[in-house]
């Protein structure tokens, strides 16, 4: 890590319930550590002391599906768009003022419902709700809601497509990558045959002639 000149330390862990707790001293044995520069300190920003692992990311997994679920979306979409916007640092503040996890700016955080723009599930639920709307504004063109997303639905509109902004074009590229290569889950075919006189159901993950998709 490169030497700052840290003024802080923030701890960040999970209580009995769940809920993510922020103090200024090592209350919890899972705690992890968070430096807060003296700039950064003056703009709410956070800088991770560690670096990102599956564990960060594996941790916020259960509100990524309900949320998805809830909406429809994709859950490997959503994670996409969370490893871009914050690289699943619930503490993320860009120098635009944008928050948290799925990075909402403060003005989109109040018309969705969002008190407290650091609390995963508040953020998550947040961020699956305005990114759903946006799929639902461009016809479900998922090209065309990330770039909303990203550079906001007026220039998309403006444009008539994809804004022909470096930042832009990169960020929907990466995402569209990152779910193409996420595992996909298998298919399960149920076929039904007559054993003396009954039916015995198999299941496949390979379909055969007169199999059914279950799932």
């Amino acid at each position: 890590m490169v030497p700052t000149s840290a003024s802080a330390q923030i701890y960040v862990w999970r209580d009995q319930a769940g809920n993510y707790v922020l103090s200024d001293k090592p209350k919890d044995p899972s705690a992890k550590t968070y430096e807060v520069g003296k700039r950064a300190e003056d703009a709410g920003e956070f800088r991770t002391t560690k670096a990102t692992t599956g564990s960060r990311e594996e941790q916020f997994d259960d509100l990524i599906e309900q949320n998805a679920t809830a909406h429809g979306v994709s859950p490997h979409l959503v994670r996409a768009v969370i490893q871009q916007e914050s690289a699943f640092n619930p503490l993320a503040r860009s120098h635009k003022g944008a928050m948290g996890l799925m990075q909402l700016m403060p003005d989109t955080a109040a018309e969705l419902g969002v008190s407290n723009p650091y609390n995963p599930a508040e953020n998550i639920r947040g961020g699956v709700t305005y990114l759903k709307g946006l799929l639902v504004k461009f016809a479900q063109n998922v090209e065309l809601a990330l770039a909303a997303y990203n550079a906001g639905p007026t220039a998309v509109q403006r444009y008539g497509t994809i804004p022909p902004y470096r930042e832009t074009r990169n960020y929907v590229a990466r995402i569209k990558t990152a779910v193409e290569a996420a595992p996909k889950p298998k298919r399960i075919y149920r076929t039904i045959e007559i054993v003396d006189g009954r039916e015995v159901r198999k299941y496949s993950t390979v379909e055969t002639p007169g199999s059914e998709l279950v799932k």
